[in-house]
């Protein structure tokens, strides 16, 4: 576990070498002057309307990060040729790979959690009130969320360079998060052979729709029960693992040359 969390801080040291700390700095500024002058048809003191574009906003920058963070850690270590000491330590390629994973993440929901904080803090400022409980969960479940999309690019990486790895992981989670949960609907227009095939992708594909607890947060609806809440968590876990595994399984042979090194 000690191998795993120095992995893990060394993503953290690069991200505070570079000039990714600065911009997330401007995207926090960028973010707060949008949300503090935010009015929409005059209705500016409307809280509903800032908890939801805080929100939106907050889900698109935390997927942005997800991306962009975890799918430059593996091919950066091998253009630079730094993944030849790394692996000629007492390392695994699945420790290696679970560290990459877990620095990735800390990062991206770290971030993720100074959003959450500046848009209730706004709420509250305006008068609005916020849900603690219903709150701290949906923060939970997208954080999890973050964790399988994290997950999904490190996998996409082991086998491309960082842009591919990038753009192959945009379309598959904005396809999970937007197209899949329409498919049910999608069924009662089609039949045989497409209908099957609609189904099997309905139940392949991950269901990130099912993390996304704005609403309930936006209209006060009040937090997910117990069991519903850890089922969505254990759903969350087991899909990071296997896009893990996924990652591992296609890493673990993988041969590199110095002549094969970009840089």
């Amino acid at each position: 576990m000690t191998r795993i969390l120095t992995i893990a801080w060394i993503v953290w040291l690069k991200m505070l070498r570079k000039k990714d700390i600065y911009v997330l700095l401007i995207l926090l500024g960028a973010f707060l002057i949008i949300i503090i002058s935010l009015n929409v048809f005059g209705l500016g003191g409307m809280v509903n309307y800032v908890k939801d574009a805080g929100l939106l906003m907050a889900w698109i920058f935390g997927w942005m990060m997800a991306v962009n963070v975890s799918s430059r850690e593996i091919p950066e270590e091998e253009a630079r040729g730094t993944i030849f000491p790394l692996l000629a330590k007492p390392l695994t390629r699945f420790e290696f790979l679970f560290g990459k994973l877990l620095g990735s993440w800390s990062i991206v929901i770290s971030a993720t959690l100074l959003f959450y904080i500046m848009v209730m803090g706004i709420v509250l400022m305006r008068g609005g009130a916020c849900d603690l409980i219903t709150t701290l969960q949906g923060y939970v479940l997208h954080c999890m969320a973050l964790a399988v999309i994290c997950a999904i690019s490190m996998a996409f990486s082991t086998r491309m360079n960082q842009d591919a790895a990038a753009s192959m992981t945009y379309v598959f989670t904005v396809t999970a998060f937007f197209l899949v949960r329409r498919i049910p609907v999608l069924m009662f227009y089609t039949e045989g052979l497409r209908a099957n095939i609609m189904m099997i992708i309905y139940n392949l594909m991950p269901h990130l729709e099912l993390f996304d607890m704005r609403k309930r947060i936006i209209h006060d609806y009040g937090p997910l029960d117990f069991k519903t809440f850890a089922a969505v968590l254990t759903y969350g876990a087991l899909l990071s693992f296997l896009f893990l595994i996924l990652s591992f399984l296609a890493y673990r042979k993988k041969h590199f040359s110095r002549g094969n090194m970009l840089g």
